[in-house]
């Protein structure tokens, strides 16, 4: 295309984020938060047929506070509305009945949450960003899914399933509520748990979805399927993610699973700086095309086209049969609308092992008349089909603390007696680990929304719950923890200070003491040595750029819970400094003091191979947190984010693999976190990698360790830049190691944490 052949196009428009051409008009969704003109949803129209769109209407205002706001647009899979993708600092128009969603959202914490430390949407309260199904005059707007933070696209699939990728909040990086970048699947009335500060909902709450994929650290940007391009079929049927800060172009391969899907992610185009932000298939040549550009770097266009020896034919075009999603579309039929048969058609669902399955049924049921089936939820049999319904009937009936207001009516106490009465009887010896998960979430929001019950039932719900404490799953302990600090158990301290003890990584132990900073049961002088001792080491730990902020917030409400005479027996260990110690020297002292071996990649790999059985689950985990590994890796929910995810490094890798990355970190370096060494024109050498750009300005993170080392430069004074060959992961990892230690690692890593793999048992 020659620069003459380029028309601007009339209509005084300005802030667009998305746009779709439908029925003769371009709609658009704009964002403009310099507010010279309203944000929201505007067709775009050619008033007198002479071929020039220069005609705009204002068809929804959606009032947007930053660049979180109105961003894509796309078709519903019928044709008969549209979606419009929104972000977290959106306040919503007015929602129509039919809205998929329940609008019952609360902030629903127990214990009081922590705001961001530097002040990042402070205040800013659920929903969180929403995707709205939109009538096309934009009259009608119903919140289809909510929950997230800075969704900017989304794309539908064959089978008319919708996905989007969301974006974390770097700040929290390290933290127990961190949550990478991620693809979702946008189920009708979903909700994936954003809240501000320290509020995110893990993705194990019952009372969110979670993602399909985590992919990291990253600032989404555009989406879409390869249906059309001229590649190989494995591409073709791919979803696309883009992310504007890393550079990447991913390439998500979707797998049917249940009603839902898994995935997994290549690296389809990167580019360190690639600050890419859409990308079409054009039909015409089957190629892809990719645009980069924004905070005022320079703008480009990009083609993608296949060369190789595979069959680039047109996969056929027809959706997967799949019976799970069927039921899930049954269940999803009821979502915003009452119906006679809603309660018979979906109860039966509440324990499905399906998750998403079951998140449609008990939807389903919220939509429906609270006196249809409160006292079936009340008095239901079956403890698995119960916790769903009290879920359930705890969202419905009680108002969260932060949402009330002169209109609200008062705290139903009767209804908070039954629920808590309800949960007490529950026989929950005959629930699995997911179900006494969504029993103890369930308590929560029920203690949140109807408040402190009487001395005698709080008594009960120790009673009950103070043996299951601590349990073998750590998510269940973050549960339990939290809930019977805020009964002011008096059993709670003691056992929590061992878990903080314990626990491998700093996210765990961070969890539990935010639980019990705000306890005054159960403590003794040694134990709350014990407590302020661990604030000492934590003050070492590394993270976002908020992290040492909740550490001090954390600290702040332990001290103001104690009492004048607490505070003068702990004066000495109160007014402690810390001393500063690296983020690998504060892991890594388990080892001090021991001789090094320097071992070769044949001796270990010969061990490997004639000693992997019978390996020692629970020493692996330490010696994955004892390594430093935590400090840049993610694995699982835990780590960092400066190195790859080496969470499913078990299905890309066999044991003599994983041992030669370690051995030899510089021989293989992953592209996404390949350093750079960037000499300026007055002589300095900076080394690191690029995590951000705007303008003439490029950002390094300097050491993976700490998120928070950073640089950043002026590009026009840059005279050299080039990849380094030199990998970041320390050289000699194992070289205070015992074999067995190495071993154990291996052997938790290639399980990707799961205490039953073949490895471990006998």
């Amino acid at each position: 295309m020659k620069a003459e052949d380029v028309e601007k196009v009339p209509a005084g428009i300005r802030g667009v984020n998305g746009m779709l051409w439908s029925d003769g008009a371009l709609y658009v969704g704009v964002n403009d938060y310099e507010r010279k003109i309203a944000s929201g949803l505007y067709r775009i129209s050619d008033s007198n047929d002479d071929d020039q769109l220069d005609q705009v209407e204002l068809l929804q205002e959606v009032e947007s506070h930053s660049d979180h706001g109105v961003h894509a647009l796309m078709p519903t899979p019928d044709g008969e509305a549209f979606y419009l993708v929104t972000g977290n600092n959106t306040i919503p128009p007015v929602l129509a009945d039919s809205s998929p969603v329940r609008q019952v959202w609360g902030e629903d914490h127990l214990l009081p949450s922590m705001p961001d430390g530097r002040g990042h949407n402070r205040g800013v309260l659920a929903p969180g960003g929403i995707i709205y199904r939109v009538s096309p005059d934009g009259q009608k707007f119903e919140a289809y899914a909510s929950g997230f933070r800075n969704i900017f696209d989304a794309a539908v699939n064959r089978d008319g399933e919708l996905f989007t990728y969301d974006a974390d909040m770097e700040y929290d990086f390290n933290t127990p509520w961190y949550r990478p970048t991620r693809i979702c699947h946008v189920t009708s009335g979903a909700e994936f748990g954003w809240r501000n500060g320290a509020g995110k909902r893990p993705p194990f709450y019952a009372d969110n979805l979670p993602g399909v994929l985590d992919i990291g650290p990253g600032s989404p940007t555009g989406m879409t399927f390869g249906y059309g391009a001229k590649f190989p079929a494995k591409y073709q049927n791919a979803l696309y993610a883009l992310d504007w800060s890393w550079g990447k172009l991913y390439a998500i391969h979707l797998k049917p699973e249940g009603s839902s899907y898994t995935a997994t992610k290549e690296e389809f185009v990167t580019g360190a700086p690639l600050p890419i932000t859409d990308a079409i298939i054009r039909p015409q040549d089957g190629a892809m095309y990719f645009t980069i550009g924004g905070r005022r770097v320079q703008s480009g266009l990009y083609r993608v086209t296949y060369v190789g020896d595979e069959s680039t034919e047109p996969v056929q075009a027809k959706p997967t049969e799949n019976k799970a999603r069927e039921t899930r579309h049954t269940l999803e039929a009821f979502h915003g609308k009452q119906d006679p048969q809603a309660i018979e058609v979906a109860w039966p669902y509440l324990a499905d092992k399906d998750r998403f399955i079951r998140f449609a049924a008990r939807t389903a049921v919220e939509h429906q008349p609270t006196e249809s089936w409160a006292e079936k939820a009340l008095t239901e049999s079956d403890p698995a089909r119960q916790v769903e319904a009290l879920l359930a009937l705890a969202r419905v009936t009680g108002v969260c603390p932060q949402h009330r207001n002169e209109q609200t009516p008062e705290v139903d106490t009767a209804m908070r007696d039954r629920l808590l009465s309800a949960v007490i009887n529950l026989d929950d010896a005959k629930l699995d680990l997911t179900q006494q998960l969504t029993l103890q979430r369930t308590l929560q929001i029920i203690l949140n929304r109807f408040g402190r019950p009487d001395d005698a039932t709080v008594a009960k719900l120790i009673e009950k719950f103070d043996p299951q404490f601590p349990a073998k799953s750590p998510k269940l302990n973050w549960l339990l923890c939290e809930t019977l600090a805020w009964l002011q158990s008096p059993t709670v301290a003691e056992k929590a200070i061992a878990l903080i003890q314990s626990a491998p990584t700093q996210e765990e132990q961070m969890q539990y003491a935010r639980s019990i900073r705000m306890l005054q049961a159960g403590w003794t002088p040694e134990l709350h040595k014990a407590y302020f001792e661990w604030f000492l080491k934590a003050a070492n730990y590394k993270g976002g750029a908020s992290f040492d902020k909740f550490i001090e917030f954390v600290r702040t409400d332990a001290v103001d819970s104690l009492s004048e005479e607490q505070k003068t027996e702990l004066a000495e260990i109160l007014a402690k400094k810390p001393e500063k110690k690296s983020a690998l020297e504060n892991l890594g002292e388990v080892f001090a003091g021991r001789p090094t071996t320097k071992w070769t990649l044949e001796e270990l790999s010969t061990a490997a191979g004639k000693e992997m059985k019978k390996r020692d689950f629970v020493n692996g985990q330490k010696m994955f947190a004892a390594t430093g590994c935590y400090a840049c890796h993610r694995f699982g929910n835990q780590g960092g984010m400066t190195g790859p995810d080496l969470t499913s490094a078990g299905r890309r890798y066999s044991p003599h693999d994983l041992l030669d990355q370690v051995i030899n970190p510089s021989k293989v370096i992953n592209e996404q976190f390949s350093a750079i060494s960037v000499v300026t024109e007055d002589g300095k050498v900076h080394t690191g990698v690029v995590v951000n750009l705007s303008g003439d300005n490029m950002t390094l993170n300097t050491d993976l360790t700490d998120p928070n080392k950073r640089v950043n430069i002026d590009r026009k004074t840059i005279d050299e830049l080039v990849v380094s060959k030199t990998s970041p992961m320390p050289a000699d990892l194992f070289a205070r190691m015992t074999k067995d230690e190495i071993l154990d690692l291996i052997a938790y890593l290639i399980s990707a944490g799961d205490a039953q793999h073949p490895f471990f048992q006998d």
